[in-house]
């Protein structure tokens, strides 16, 4: 789905007019924030996002991933493979040489190229099987709401830019759950980005950082003229990062979360990018959905890096979490 425009507005009459239905939304989502759930044996990180899609929580896993490795542990990724054809399927490791976003969906890929990556619907299994492969850290990326492990740290993942939207949860708004539930279920605060954040004060702790393009990319398109095709939480994120970045959108289009490209829409935008002119640029998550339908050297690719302000900052939350953990098993 595309979010509402009306999400991240100030609430306006239609918020207020599906607020009841929000609000039992939130009632069902508050119940399984504090659902009891088993504990795997082994550390683990739960990352999830403030609103349905594009908070940065998959990046923010990847940040993570990526300093566990530096710290010379063997991080796993969970992931319920958002988007593959065959949701029951699993547990089992994605294999980027096997399995395109069919198999796994687009963001197991991304999850892939840094740490092992187990896709399942069932979280407990696959800890299981992450633990018998030689795991010594799990991160479950979008798995702070599910409540199919308790993690011993739970991330909560927000956007400067749109905070909490107009403060509803579903349909009337895009909440994953109420703001007080989410903020009370986590153990810290994520703030990527450089504009206000949640209008309400936090009462946890948090840590700042900001996406960065790619150098090399930024450097191809920067007073270039392009055309942007993406299909992504909050598509606008990508149009303002190519601006940023100097390159001139000469349009967009945008489709669906998640969405599965055919190959008449994949002509479709090649075509309006030929006519304008333009080189043709979409997301690393759009591109792990291409795949074999493919534009090849038609097509430019945006990879981003979450960078915290104060990476020390991270590296001793996680030395903290780690021991802790471990010492709560022994």
């Amino acid at each position: 789905m595309r979010a509402p425009d009306f999400w991240g507005a100030p609430a306006g009459p239609v918020a207020r007019a599906l607020a009841p239905f929000g609000a039992l939304y939130g009632a069902a989502a508050r119940a399984r924030l504090v659902h009891p759930a088993p504990r795997a044996n082994i550390p683990t990180i739960a990352v999830g996002g403030v609103t349905l899609g594009g908070d940065g929580k998959t990046p923010t896993a990847l940040a993570l991933g990526a300093i566990l490795l530096e710290r010379g542990e063997r991080p796993f990724f969970l992931s319920r493979g958002h988007g593959r054809r065959n949701g029951s399927a699993g547990p089992f490791v994605v294999d980027p040489a096997r399995h395109d976003a069919r198999d796994v969906g687009d963001e197991a890929l991304l999850l892939a190229r840094v740490a092992p990556t187990i896709v399942g619907a069932d979280r407990a299994a696959s800890a299981r099987l992450a633990q018998t492969l030689g795991a010594g850290v799990l991160i479950l990326d979008d798995g702070l709401h599910s409540r199919r492990l308790d993690p011993d740290l739970a991330i909560l993942v927000v956007d400067a830019d749109y905070g909490a939207g107009n403060g509803f949860c579903p349909p009337a708004g895009p909440l994953r759950a109420p703001l007080a539930a989410q903020l009370a279920a986590a153990d810290r605060v994520i703030v990527i980005g450089e504009g206000r954040g949640l209008r309400q004060p936090l009462t946890k702790s948090a840590l700042r950082a900001r996406l960065a393009p790619d150098p090399a990319f930024a450097a191809r398109v920067a007073g270039a003229r392009v055309f942007a095709f993406a299909g992504i939480g909050r598509p606008a994120k990508f149009a303002d990062t190519l601006e940023e970045i100097g390159a001139d959108v000469a349009g967009f289009r945008w489709f669906p979360d998640h969405h599965r490209y055919s190959p008449r829409e994949l002509a479709a935008v090649k075509r309006e990018a030929e006519r304008g002119d333009a080189v043709l640029v979409t997301t690393e998550k759009d591109a792990a959905r291409i795949g074999a339908n493919g534009l090849g050297a038609d097509l430019e690719i945006l990879p981003i890096t979450l960078l915290f302000e104060q990476p020390e900052e991270v590296d001793s939350l996680l030395a903290d979490f780690l021991a802790w953990a471990r010492t709560a098993r022994l």
